[in-house]
């Protein structure tokens, strides 16, 4: 049986960018902007579609993404970006519900 928890309870929200990309976490930079994340900073959600100088931030939900370093273990972990998109186990700050891991394309799904 194959589970699916894409976009389950996801919302987002608009905010201007210059340096998001999309399916990559960001980080709120100014008023109304997010930008993208340097090795471990907090992130608020991920990158929707960006067009424009315009991005959607899936800021709630269940939500792909994908890891560096060592793998997240399934239940509460500590997250941080990595720097290059993706997120990083850390020693302190915020923690998401890790759900799934896939450790064959690095990626794991957690609930914002």
């Amino acid at each position: 049986m194959k589970f699916s928890y894409e976009k389950i309870g996801a919302w987002s929200a608009t905010f201007a960018t210059e340096t998001a990309v999309e399916g990559q976490v960001v980080k709120m930079s100014a008023d109304h902007t997010v930008a993208a994340c340097a090795s471990g900073d907090p992130f608020c959600g991920v990158a929707d579609i960006v067009r424009n100088g315009i991005c959607g931030v899936q800021m709630h939900g269940m939500a792909k993404v994908v890891y560096s370093g060592s793998t997240p273990a399934i239940g509460n972990a500590v997250l941080t970006a990595d720097g290059k998109g993706g997120v990083c186990t850390a020693s302190a700050g915020q923690t998401y519900l890790v759900v799934a891991v896939d450790t064959t394309n690095k990626t794991c799904v957690i609930k914002l």
